[in-house]
């Protein structure tokens, strides 16, 4: 049988190309399309222990048998589509983009509008903006960055696998009202590049009760930063650095298996 292999960030620039058709026994499992990756790709390999995987669009056991035609996204470590809109006239439940363009100084206040009810009392913002000082750079990363140290950061790229990501949003926004009662959220982000001091998420949470909505955004940054498949670089002068974490698989989640 044939598997497609989708490659992102560090992992397709390693390749130099963003997928992989490979041939592999009936009954493989994900694993063991990994392994046929990395014999094509033998640069692939290092970045296994920080690798997650996804069959067909959702989070998967590298144990997850595979059938022909599946498609297997190779998730490397994540930035720490279009989305259900509210109806005319009507007030949205949740807002879940990403976006390719600026968002613009009105944005906040946009989805302000569309979400919030007679009812909400509160509405959170959480804008998250490009920075001049790197972070915490990528699994396999340490080596770039090190040569890179002590300069500034002149704007981030954002890479996404988007059908995915949404997904995922979608799951983040059904785990914010069954914990905190909260139904009415908007989670956007940018693809692309961004430039310094320029917006790369916005979140907003509209809720009766300041405490609600607060806990609310913050589980919505905390969870995208950590799950949805969405990659950060840092951009310098001369060269990049990849930025992030080993990707969570799902809420709860404190050390994701391998």
């Amino acid at each position: 049988m044939r598997v497609r292999v989708r490659l992102f960030a560090m992992q397709r620039e390693a390749a130099g190309r963003r997928e992989l058709s490979v041939e592999l026994a009936d009954g493989a499992d994900v694993e063991a399309a990994w392994a046929a990756a990395v014999r094509e790709v033998p640069a692939l390999a290092p970045g296994r222990s920080s690798v997650r995987f996804a069959v067909n669009g959702d989070y998967a056991d590298p144990g997850v048998l595979l059938a022909d035609g599946d498609e297997l996204a190779c998730i490397p470590p994540v930035s720490g589509g279009s989305g259900i809109r509210d109806a005319d006239g009507e007030p949205a439940s949740r807002i879940l983009e990403l976006r390719s363009t600026p968002f613009g100084n009105g944005l906040a206040a946009e989805l302000a509008d569309r979400l919030a009810t007679d009812e909400d009392g509160a509405v959170v913002v959480f804008l998250g903006r490009t920075r001049v000082t790197p972070g915490t750079p990528a699994p396999g990363q340490e080596a770039e960055a090190a040569f890179h140290a002590g300069r500034d950061v002149e704007e981030l790229e954002y890479e996404a696998f988007e059908p995915m990501a949404v997904r995922v949003l979608g799951d983040i926004a059904d785990e914010i009202g069954a914990r905190f009662g909260v139904t009415r959220v908007a989670i956007v982000h940018r693809t692309g590049e961004v430039p310094l001091g320029e917006a790369s998420v916005l979140v907003v949470a509209a809720a009766p009760h300041r405490g609600a909505a607060f806990e609310a955004a913050r589980y919505a940054i905390d969870e995208t930063k950590a799950r949805a498949p969405i990659w950060k670089a840092e951009r310098f002068a001369d060269g990049h650095v990849w930025i992030g974490d080993v990707a969570r698989t799902h809420a709860d989640e404190e050390t994701p298996s391998s």
